[in-house]
């Protein structure tokens, strides 16, 4: 596709055309049309080394040597409007469905569905109707997220800074680091599970982590354009062994026994698991600019948010409803218990055992299809990091997904025994900070630049950006809400436990609310007295 491999030639073309032309860029309101905007993103090619000149200059070949290979070497740089792709076709809306649908359709997501009826004790209709409306209105926030990459031509984490601030945002940024590299663990622990099912005694489940964490570590150093083409074609094989999957397992889904516990303990134990699918969705908002960087700034937004949201929602349901099937039958068929006990991958395996030798090829399927959902936060760890701080950002993109990689499958392959415990506490304690941090956002947005637009060009200027202590306070204040009002394996808040026997996890919406009702205050002091 024409429009999609002008990705890949505007990427490389911009890193030796950066150290040529820079151009100062207006204050403009956020939709409002620029046809003579020619500003190039800050001199990524001249940077200084801080660490010496022949340090510097071999980073500066290197880049080069990237280009050269047709490799995306831009970092964390604004791509500026008239550098990006000039118009899209119908293929690269397209596009925008099927990348959600790669990355979401993928076992970790059916081994999360897993955790309804297994941890929760919830039954096949409350786990389905919990996933389903957890994960959409965490993919309401993802899906809104998205369209500000056209917009602004900014990765995600750098656009945090409009409202959390320079400093502040580096906090933000370690999070979303610990979160992204969370995610590969789990992804690379579930492949290794299942290729290690497929092939007992021969495929360690260490062995299977290697190899999913060396394909994601291909496909994320080679950069945009080899990420966008895998992500469009990844979703049809899986599409077909899920499908299959359904098809085979289905006789064994439980659909008839009713969710275990009183009638305080069955709704705590709803709400947690519908938080739970909640933060699985909207972790992904933190990176959710970052894929559409390179498309032009008049993409549609309602398009852009359309595409995103029915992607997640579709490929989130099936997968989820596919994983609380799979668990429903732990407690009537012997077979699915034992498999469980080995681990939520070796589940999936004995869900394709009526299919034999068959059902061990779809399985490894499976397996691989977890790439496309470690690709999407390798990549995006990879421009994070750069964004910590000036010296972080001489080291080229390529080098700090190396390092990504490196840190998830030495944790994987110590936690590969402990993936239910890293699951359950890992993914709701992610949820947290991305529902804070999504209330700032939304409200910097709404009340304070909803008029004035954002400087696209003060992105990487300290003296420009808000200083941060009102969405450093607030941020704060969020967390604490989220504390008393958590319900963790270790740990239960105190506002959460009264609600059945084991509480009911509503971290994410005290924390949204407790920082969205003190940030407009904070903000409006911030604008008044020190004026930015």
């Amino acid at each position: 596709m024409a429009s999609e491999n002008e990705i890949a030639t505007l990427a490389g073309r911009n890193e030796k055309a950066d150290s040529i032309k820079q151009v100062t860029e207006p204050v403009l309101p956020y939709g409002q049309d620029v046809k003579n905007d020619s500003t190039y993103p800050p001199n990524h090619s001249s940077r200084k080394n801080p660490i010496g000149t022949r340090l510097g200059s071999l980073i500066r070949m290197f880049e080069q040597q990237l280009v050269e290979y047709n490799f995306e070497a831009r970092g964390i740089e604004r791509v500026a409007p008239d550098e990006r792709m000039k118009k899209l076709s119908w293929v690269s809306y397209l596009q925008a469905f099927l990348l959600w649908v790669s990355i979401n359709l993928a076992a970790n997501n059916v081994t999360l569905g897993m955790l309804g009826p297994a941890v929760y004790g919830l039954s096949f209709r409350d786990s389905s109707l919990c996933a389903f409306f957890g994960c959409f209105v965490g993919a309401l926030v993802a899906s809104w997220m998205a369209t500000w990459g056209p917009i602004s031509g900014i990765r995600t984490m750098a656009f945090g800074r409009y409202s959390m601030g320079w400093w502040p945002s580096k906090i933000i940024v370690l999070l979303n680091l610990i979160q992204m590299i969370g995610y590969c663990l789990i992804d690379c622990v579930v492949g290794g599970q299942i290729l290690s099912a497929v092939s007992p005694g021969g495929m360690s489940v260490a062995v299977g982590i290697v190899i999913i964490a060396i394909v994601s570590w291909v496909v994320a150093t080679v950069g945009i354009q080899v990420f966008h083409y895998y992500e469009r074609f990844a979703f049809l094989p899986q599409l077909i062994v899920i499908c299959i999957l359904f098809g085979v397992s289905s006789a064994k889904f439980d659909l008839s026994s009713t969710s275990l516990g009183d009638a305080r303990t069955v709704a705590g134990n709803r709400l947690s698991f519908f938080s739970i699918c909640l933060s699985a969705a909207i972790t992904y908002a933190p990176l959710a600019a970052d894929f559409f960087v390179y498309y032009p700034e008049h993409t549609s937004r309602v398009t852009i948010f359309s595409l995103t949201l029915t992607g997640l929602l579709c490929s989130f349901t099936m997968a989820i409803i596919c994983g609380i099937g799979l668990a429903s039958g732990i407690n009537a068929y012997p077979e699915y218990a034992a498999a469980y006990n080995v681990g939520q991958g070796a589940l999936i395996v004995e869900g394709f055992g009526p299919l034999h030798g068959f059902g061990k090829f779809c399985s490894v399927i499976v397996a691989l299809g977890l790439i496309a959902n470690t690709v999407a936060p390798t990549y995006s760890a990879g421009v994070d990091f750069q964004i910590l701080g000036r010296y972080a950002e001489k080291v080229p993109r390529v080098i700090w997904n190396t390092v990504g990689v490196i840190i998830y499958t030495v944790c994987a392959l110590v936690g590969r025994s402990h993936l239910s415990e890293i699951f359950t506490n890992f993914l709701a304690l992610m949820g947290y900070w991305v529902a804070i941090w999504t209330a700032i956002i939304l409200e910097e947005f709404l009340i304070f630049r909803f008029r004035t637009g954002y400087n696209w060009a003060a992105w990487r200027d300290p003296s420009k950006l808000p200083i941060g202590m009102a969405s450093f306070v607030s941020f704060v204040v969020g967390w604490v809400g989220a504390v008393l009002c958590m319900a963790q394996v270790w740990y239960i808040g105190p506002l959460a436990k009264p609600v059945g026997e084991y509480g009911a996890d509503m971290g994410n919406y005290v924390g949204f609310s407790w920082a969205a009702l003190v940030y407009p205050p904070l903000r409006y002091l911030e604008l008044r007295y020190i004026g930015r």
